[in-house]
């Protein structure tokens, strides 16, 4: 590769990116040639702000960029006495394109898998309980892939939440079983959020 030193490293930082091969961080880094000073120094501004500005939600654990997430700091406008709980904050981003579901969050950060090291005081689950009392939670869904994982993450919270007095409903599952949930198409999960079941 023949390129000056400059594009050379620009190119192997967006082949750091997920799904981005030579060719692509190639393009990528040679277009950046042909942009505006001003976008480019937004891009370069929102690179180093990702890092050092973004973090997580006081109350429900999804991205934000103060104490509060967006959808926390706009509650008024949603049904605070539903959470629905997921495995990261991909997944909130994924159902609100969907925008069929209205309530709140509550992101884990994972999921339980003894098989490797991850119990349930490595992830957000404990926090749950503290929201349910403080929020007066009628319903919490929970909708996390469907895997032993997810089974086992349900499982627990089902039975941590059996004396609380709120439903516990998780996604039907048309969804299919190990699938990551940001692949499913929103149709699908639009039903699956829909026809939730209890969790016996």
């Amino acid at each position: 590769m023949n390129y000056p030193k400059i594009i050379i490293d620009l190119i192997e930082c967006f082949k750091k990116f997920p799904s981005i091969g030579e060719k692509s961080a190639e393009r990528l880094a040679l277009s950046t040639l042909d942009m505006d000073d001003e976008i480019l120094n937004l891009f370069a501004e929102s690179l180093k702000n990702v890092k050092k500005k973004i973090t997580r939600c006081k109350k429900c654990n999804n991205l934000a960029d103060s104490d509060l997430c967006e959808i926390c700091k706009h509650e008024k406008d949603r049904d605070t006495k539903t959470i629905c709980i997921v495995e990261d904050p991909k997944n909130v981003i994924l159902f609100e394109k969907l925008g069929s579901y209205h309530g709140m969050y509550h992101v884990l950060d994972g999921l339980i898998s003894p098989l490797d090291g991850i119990n349930p005081e490595d992830i957000n689950i404990f926090s749950l309980l503290d929201r349910i009392e403080k929020e007066k939670i009628k319903e919490i869904i929970i909708a996390v892939k469907p895997s032993i994982e997810g089974e086992t993450t349900t499982l627990y919270i089902s039975k941590m939440l059996e004396n609380k007095n709120v439903k516990v409903t998780k996604i039907a599952h048309g969804v299919p079983l190990g699938v990551e949930m940001e692949y499913l198409d929103s149709l699908t999960l639009e039903m699956a959020l829909e026809n939730r079941k209890d969790v016996a």
